[in-house]
């Protein structure tokens, strides 16, 4: 009888697109993907749109994290800007980081305002990734919460 293993699907996207309506509204889905939990985070203001699709994250930010508000804005900016050129490095380098972890690379930029909740949940993945997967992106130790 064979083993199969379940191929755990990471995906990270900050998408751009186009918006005119001007609400202050974010919208935030949750849905079960059959590999695991799905968090959407889109706004019509800002011009966003973040896709984590990972199972375990959403209750692991529910329970684990810490709280929306104990980091400020400017904390979570500059430690996503440090970890989303970490992380696109090895995306671009499969032979010597798995593929697997580290298959498509986060457009973010440094020069647009996305907002605490997108900052906050990009962070927390961050962190779930690596003690999740005994990854360790910026050296040092990874903060456990």
């Amino acid at each position: 009888m064979k083993n199969i293993s379940l191929i755990v699907i990471i995906v990270i996207l900050i998408i751009s697109c186009k918006t005119t309506d001007t609400t202050n509204s974010n919208t935030i889905q949750k849905a079960e993907a059959q590999v695991g939990d799905t968090l959407t985070i889109s706004s019509d203001k800002l011009e966003y749109d973040i896709i984590i699709i990972e199972p375990g994250f959403s209750t692991w930010l529910a329970t684990r994290a810490q709280p929306k508000n104990y980091y400020t804005q400017n904390y979570l900016e500059n430690k996503n800007q440090r970890y989303v050129v970490e992380w696109n490095t090895r995306v671009l380098r499969p032979q010597r980081y798995n593929p697997n972890l580290y298959e498509m690379q986060i457009d973010y930029q440094p020069n647009i305002d996305y907002g605490y909740d997108v900052n906050y949940k990009l962070y927390n993945y961050f962190i779930f990734f690596q003690n999740q997967y005994n990854q360790n992106l910026l050296g040092g130790v990874v903060p456990t919460n």
